[in-house]
């Protein structure tokens, strides 16, 4: 019953259009060297830093879904935007690339910082061949000024998709990229007779979204735990419930993930989105020396910081089994070079 279940997702997923971009199934590695250094437990990586599309990240597999509309639309060019280190405009920049898609990215830097480097994943932006425009404002006024270019793009006749920071954007159809994680999870951890307690993860919206809508359809009983990089979502657990219910809605499937059922915790991202906490720090560089894997500041070293505060609070056991799913961001590393104390 439960592979009917399985069946059933996996058909109503594939009835969507879709563009060939990631390489999956990415592995599900066992980290015994990070467990033994943490007294436990039984730690797994699910490799979505091994995606492959430009450096790898989980956002080459929503890009699969909402690319793939694009395309089916017409689309010639897209626009969007996030941080200045954006690993979603990196990936995105390397899919239109290799869609001939135009794209154009609306950049944001914090108050009161200078010209960014060009380095880590804004050189991979103009390396694809991205046009950038870098501004100094919050995310409301980012928004205007993305939707502005489109409407100028739209005016010379240019057809145009909007990707993230744009009220246009579907976040639904990105979380079905998760939603397809969580099904390629469920059939590793059969394959390998894995029982798993827990999936930690760095999330905000949609990859927690995807991912617990389809561990629901799929009666997974294990804890999904998102750990938030941003300060900016009032009621994070709102937001991951509505996308689920669009996703459910791409998907066809009646099921709702209600925000009761979510847990995630906004209490890892210090002083605030994209700056460096000393926990990531210790995180990254415990990853680095125990599975030469590499994390990131923004993201993947928060979320590892959780789950290793956690399992020093003894909040997880030592005889459980949990999974880390590893949503990518390394290039980043290479903007902070100045932040992580390797002069010692």
């Amino acid at each position: 019953m439960e592979y009917d279940r399985a069946a059933e997702l996996k058909a109503s997923i594939d009835r969507l259009p879709r563009a060939n971009l990631a390489n999956l199934p990415t592995p599900l590695e066992e980290a015994p060297r990070l467990s033994e250094a943490l007294g436990g437990p039984r730690i797994f990586f699910k490799r979505d830093d091994l995606t492959g599309l430009a450096l790898g990240g989980n956002k080459t597999r929503m890009f699969e879904f909402t690319l793939g509309e694009a395309l089916q639309r017409g689309a010639t060019t897209v626009v969007a935007g996030a941080a200045v280190q954006s690993n979603y405009c990196r990936q995105l920049a390397a899919a239109c690339s290799k869609l001939g898609l135009g794209l154009h990215l609306v950049l944001r830097k914090n108050p009161g910082e200078g010209d960014p480097e060009i380095q880590g994943n804004l050189l991979l932006d103009l390396l694809f061949g991205a046009k950038i425009e870098i501004i100094e404002a919050d995310v409301m006024e980012q928004e205007k000024v993305i939707n502005r270019v489109a409407e100028k793009l739209i005016g010379k006749g240019h057809r145009v998709y909007m990707g993230r920071k744009s009220s246009l954007a579907d976040l639904g159809l990105e979380a079905v990229g998760y939603v397809n994680c969580a099904l390629e999870l469920y059939d590793q951890l059969h394959e390998q007779g894995l029982r798993i307690h827990r999936l930690f993860a760095s999330s905000s919206t949609t990859t927690q979204a995807g991912l617990l809508l389809g561990a629901k359809y799929l009666n997974c009983d294990f804890q999904i735990v998102g750990v938030s990089p941003v300060d900016w979502i009032e009621d994070v657990p709102s937001e991951i419930a509505r996308i689920a219910k669009e996703a459910a809605n791409r998907l066809g499937v009646d099921l709702t993930v209600s925000s009761s059922e979510i847990v995630n915790f906004g209490g890892y991202v210090g002083e605030g989105y994209g700056k460096l906490t000393p926990e990531a720090l210790e995180a990254i560089k415990l990853v680095a020396r125990t599975e030469g894997v590499l994390l990131d500041p923004v993201y993947t070293g928060k979320a590892m910081a959780a789950l290793i505060d956690r399992i020093r609070r003894k909040e997880i056991g030592s005889d459980e089994t949990v999974v880390f799913l590893h949503t990518g961001g390394f290039p980043a590393l290479f903007a902070y070079n100045k932040d992580l104390s390797l002069e010692e």
